[in-house]
């Protein structure tokens, strides 16, 4: 009867066991996602800061139709979930892109690549 109980308990340490690497596993996979999330709203927020900066007037501290001095503001650079820059700039075009800071795998980041065209189209890439 000893070795039967012995047993029962390697055995129910091993299912606890693969339970929380499962359970780990998958708190891992919802965190990456939310952080992606999060960052695919927030480079879509810089997206329609700078469709309201093209259509605004250049007198009025706009573009006048053209997102060449289109800026990041500085307290969006960098956040909590990660960094934003402008990657290419055009007159009619803009593509921002967000670098989370949950890492993937290895040493691979959460990106997001949103662009942004001047008739008000935003649409995001999930590049990691």
């Amino acid at each position: 009867m000893g070795q039967q109980q012995l047993l029962l308990i390697i055995l129910a340490i091993i299912i606890v066991g693969i339970a929380i690497s499962v359970a780990i596993a998958i708190f891992r996979a919802n965190a990456i996602d939310s952080k992606r999330d999060i960052l695919i709203e927030e480079t879509t927020s810089l997206g329609s800061m700078a469709v309201q900066y093209y259509k605004k007037p250049e007198a009025m501290g706009g573009g006048g139709h053209s997102f060449i001095n289109f800026e990041v503001p500085p307290q969006m650079v960098n956040t909590i979930n990660g960094n934003h820059l402008i990657a290419e700039v055009e007159k009619d075009q803009l593509v921002i892109v967000g670098t989370g800071s949950e890492v993937v795998t290895g040493n691979d980041s959460i990106k997001v690549e949103t662009t942004v065209r001047g008739n008000g189209d935003i649409f995001t890439v999930i590049i990691n």
